[in-house]
């Protein structure tokens, strides 16, 4: 799997605007802050392509990315207190819409921060697209923060948490590329035919 060409499609508000994918649609979705942005950039290769920033809860809409071989959908981050409890809803809300077209997401990355256990609403995540049979794969971000022994041991850790097996989840640095190899042949999976992937899809 190899990346090109990626380029930004539009951005959805309500659920009437969210697109019907022409190719495979990898969902990606997290708490805040997690680094969804960080991880979008890093695929492509760009450092723009998904706009970053330091405070967190700036994506309050579902953005789509054209890939080549397939589309990402980067979804509104949860769990950021700073907003109102009105504003949460409203996230909350695009969210359950996005996924009630469960049909339409081949995948879902779970980002969350690698020194950080999994929160409530993480936990809840897991439990939403286990329920919904949603494949998915949890993706642990800013591992560049801890040695390489740590790293292991934190990929463990949160796989536990999950009762996920260690191979489901994936420690990746938007600083230094580490993942992206890894993070690339999850997506060939996820974009194979039928006949070559099968039915398992990663969790």
């Amino acid at each position: 799997m190899q990346v090109k060409n990626a380029k930004f499609l539009t951005s959805a508000a309500r659920a009437e605007q969210f697109l019907r994918p022409q190719k495979p649609m990898i969902a990606v979705c997290g708490r805040s802050n997690a680094g969804k942005s960080t991880l979008i950039n890093m695929l492509a290769g760009q450092k723009n392509l998904a706009k970053t920033s330091a405070s967190p809860g700036r994506t309050r809409l579902v953005n789509y990315f054209d890939f080549g071989e397939f589309w990402l959908a980067d979804l509104p981050g949860y769990g950021y207190a700073a907003v109102s409890k009105a504003e949460q809803a409203k996230w909350a809300r695009t969210l359950e819409a996005f996924f009630e077209r469960k049909q339409d997401v081949a995948h879902v990355f779970l980002l969350l921060d690698i020194r950080r256990d999994p929160s409530a609403d993480d936990m809840q995540m897991v439990q939403f697209m286990v329920y919904h049979a949603l494949p998915f794969t949890v993706i642990a971000t800013k591992s560049d923060k801890l040695s390489r022994m740590k790293v292991k041991e934190r990929t463990r850790a949160v796989a536990n948490a999950f009762g996920l097996g260690a191979g489901n989840v994936i420690a990746t640095s938007g600083a230094t590329g580490a993942g992206k190899e890894a993070l690339l042949a999850r997506i060939g999976q996820v974009c194979a035919p039928p006949a070559e992937y099968g039915e398992d899809k990663g969790f």
